[in-house]
C-alpha cells in the first residue's frame, strides 16, 4: 500500500512491521534487506533519487538524495537493523497503535526516527533546493557498523549530519565510547585437598575485580565531560572452573570500559594492565592476559557548532523546550565525526526503551521531531 508523501507515522508503522533483526545478533532473522527495499520504494515514490547498495552480501544501505548532487549536503542518518525479540512483552512486529504509542521492536530504536527524517526531507526540501539533503539508512549499527563504514569508505560525505536516534527530542552533541576486554587468568589445576599445589584462578579473578572496584570508586576525582560525566568500568561476564573438587586452572572475565571524549583506548588498556600489576605485586603467582577485543571512539561536537545551533533554533521555533544533553549509548555519530562530519543525535522516543521487553515510540514524538527536522531542512535548502 502506498504511503502518503510525508506521512511519518504511516512510514514508521510500515518499517516496524518488517523484521530487520541484525543477522549477526539473531541468526534466524532475514536481516535488513526487506526493510531497506521497503524504505527505498517509499522514498522513490516520494521523489528522491535512490540507491540501494550492499554494505555486505545481502545487507543493503539505502542512500537517497534531494537537491543538486554536487551541492553541499546535510545528512539525515539512521540504522535499519534492530536487536533480537526474545522475552518481549508484546508482538514484536505488529506496529500496534495504542494509547498514542506505536509498539514494536525498533519502534524507538530507531524506525520512528528514520520515518521522521524521511518525512521532513520529503515535505520541506522544496521544488528547487539550493543545497542537498542526503538520507542514509544503514545496516549493522547494532553490531559492527558495517553499513556506516561502507558508506564512508565509498566516499559519501556531508557538511553536517543529524542521526535520529531516540533522544526524547533532546539535542545530543556527545556520547561515550567503549572498549571491550577479555582477561584470561591462569592458575594451576590440582585436587581440591592440595592447597599446597593448586592455584585458584577464580579467586585471582576476584582479587582483580576488587582492585577494579577500588579504581572505580576513585573515578569521580578524574576527568569528566560537561554533558557525559565520568567514564566507567564494569565486569560483564565471568566463566571458570571444572568441578567442585578441583582448583580451577582458568577463569575468563569480560570487562567493558565506557570512555568519555579525551579518554583513549590506550588509557583504558593501561588502567586494566596496571590493576593486574598491582595484584601481582601482592600475589606473585597471579597471572592474567589482557586482550582488547573491540573498541569504538566517543563522539563530541561543540555545543555552539553550526549543526547544534540549527537544531536549537528549530526546536525553539516549534515551542519545544530546548535540552542539550549527553547520550549514554554509542552511535554511528562517532564514525561520522571521526570522518570530519560534525554529527549530533536528535530524535523521537526514549533510548531507555531500546532493546527492552516493551518498546514503543510516542506518535506525538514522531510528529514533533518531523516538524523540527522539517524546519532544519527548509533552512538548509533555502540558503545560497
Amino acid at each position: 500500500m502506498a504511503i502518503p508523501r510525508g506521512d511519518a507515522v504511516a512510514l514508521a508503522r510500515a518499517l516496524i512491521k518488517v523484521d530487520s533483526r541484525n543477522p549477526t545478533l539473531a541468526p534466524d532473522s532475514p536481516g535488513e534487506g526487506d526493510c531497506a527495499r521497503t524504505l527505498a520504494a517509499v522514498l522513490d515514490d516520494w521523489g528522491f533519487v535512490v540507491q540501494v547498495v550492499d554494505a555486505a552480501p545481502g545487507r543493503p544501505n539505502v542512500i537517497a538524495r534531494i537537491g543538486p548532487k554536487d551541492a553541499p549536503a546535510l545528512m539525515l542518518n539512521g540504522h535499519l537493523d534492530v536487536v533480537g525479540v526474545e522475552g518481549m512483552a508484546h508482538e514484536p512486529f505488529s506496529a500496534e497503535l495504542r494509547g498514542g504509542r506505536i509498539y514494536g521492536r525498533g519502534s524507538a530504536d530507531m524506525k520512528g526516527g528514520l520515518a521522521a527524517m524521511c518525512a521532513a526531507a520529503a515535505t520541506s526540501a522544496g521544488r528547487t533546493p539550493q543545497r542537498q539533503i542526503l538520507i542514509a539508512a544503514v545496516v549493522d549499527e547494532e553490531y559492527e557498523s558495517l553499513g556506516m563504514r561502507a558508506l564512508l569508505d565509498a566516499g559519501v560525505r556531508a557538511e553536517h549530519a543529524i542521526i535520529t536516534e531516540p533522544t526524547r527530542l533532546a539535542i545530543c552533541p556527545a556520547h561515550r565510547g567503549f572498549a571491550w576486554f577479555d582477561v584470561e587468568l591462569t592458575g594451576r589445576a590440582a585436587h581440591g585437598s592440595r592447597y599446597d599445589v593448586g592455584i585458584d584462578a577464580i579467586t585471582h579473578a576476584g582479587l582483580l575485580l576488587t582492585e577494579l572496584d577500588r579504581l572505580e570508586h576513585t573515578r569521580h576525582a578524574g576527568p569528566t565531560h560537561p554533558l557525559l560525566g565520568r567514564g566507567s568500568l564494569h565486569a560483564s561476564k565471568i566463566h571458570g572452573g571444572v568441578g567442585m573438587s578441583t582448583y580451577p586452572e582458568r577463569c575468563n572475565l569480560a570487562i567493558e570500559r565506557r570512555t568519555i571524549p579525551g579518554e583513549s583506548v590506550e588509557k583504558a588498556t593501561r588502567e586494566l594492565t596496571d590493576a593486574c600489576a598491582r595484584v601481582r605485586s601482592d600475589r606473585p603467582e597471579f597471572y592474567a592476559r589482557v586482550t582488547l577485543s573491540t573498541a569504538q571512539l566517543p563522539s563530541d561536537v561543540p555545543v555552539d557548532a553550526p549543526v547544534v545551533r540549527r537544531l536549537v533554533g528549530a526546536v525553539e521555533r516549534e515551542g519545544i523546550p530546548v535540552s542539550i544533553e549527553g547520550l549514554s549509548a554509542w552511535t554511528d555519530a562517532a564514525l561520522l565525526n571521526e570522518a570530519g562530519i560534525p554529527t549530533v543525535c536528535f530524535g523521537p522516543g526514549d533510548i531507555g526503551l531500546a532493546h527492552a521487553a516493551e518498546e514503543f515510540v510516542p506518535v506525538d514524538d514522531i510528529e514533533r521531531a518531523t516538524r523540527v527536522l522539517a524546519r532544519v531542512v527548509r533552512e538548509w535548502c533555502g540558503e545560497a
